[in-house]
């Protein structure tokens, strides 16, 4: 979730800001390195420096190293006795998340169907249309959040909360994984046919269908991260 600036002019005796500030900056920092993660500006495997991290955001070191505990907490980086380093993910543990991803989904999406109403089509429609906005622009960020926020109407439409918890601590890891399958040519239009299907499945009610576009979508996505990542 993005922090926004604060952009309310500053208030002398606003105690309650002053002491939020070193928050909002670890999370704005935290936000960054994430991106640059994502947008494949730090390799994996590839060592974080805390004085080179920490001019390049313009922050401390200590913001930094609160930072990489907050990755290591995610999965994003691993800790080695030549310091932290961006994590790796081995085919291996890539199929597991997959096969996480589809169990979850797809019995979210199911229940997603039973439950919908206008307003959750509307969303889920509303959340395509920023993914394929951002596809468009070529923003991989922006086409990463909008695909986190779809799949989250899904699961709390679902009542699927607690699954959706799971979800997010694996989200990092999974968006890692999104952002490698989008850079394949077609896979965007393509993944984008598919997720239509599963709100087209939702918005006749049909749990059946929503569930099965669901797994098919999952399987496409799985089947080439695993081919990609044996050929590293």
């Amino acid at each position: 979730m993005r922090v926004s600036r604060v952009t309310e002019p500053f208030v002398e005796d606003d105690l309650e800001r002053i002491e939020a500030r070193p928050q909002t900056l670890r999370l704005i920092a935290l936000d960054r390195v994430r991106d640059a993660i994502m947008q494949g500006q730090i390799a994996p495997g590839e060592r974080l420096v805390e004085r080179s991290l920490g001019d390049r955001l313009g922050v401390s070191r200590s913001v930094i190293r609160e930072v990489i505990r907050n990755l290591e907490s995610e999965g994003l980086v691993e800790s080695t006795p030549s310091g932290p380093r961006l994590s790796t993910i081995s085919p291996e543990q890539a199929q597991q998340i997959y096969e996480i991803r589809m169990q979850l989904e797809s019995s979210a999406a199911a229940a997603c169907a039973d439950r919908s109403s206008a307003e959750t089509v509307a969303l889920l429609r509303e959340a395509l249309a920023a993914i394929e906005a951002a596809h468009n622009d070529k923003n991989a960020i922006a086409a990463l959040n909008a695909s986190t926020h779809f799949y989250e109407v899904i699961f709390t439409t679902g009542g699927h909360e607690i699954a959706w918890e799971i979800v997010q601590r694996l989200n990092s890891r999974i968006s890692q994984m999104r952002a490698m399958t989008l850079s394949v040519v077609g896979r965007q239009a393509a993944g984008l046919k598919r997720l239509s299907k599963i709100v087209d499945a939702i918005a006749n009610r049909n749990a059946d269908a929503a569930a099965k576009a669901c797994r098919e979508h999952v399987h496409e996505a799985s089947l080439i991260a695993i081919e990609m990542l044996k050929n590293k």
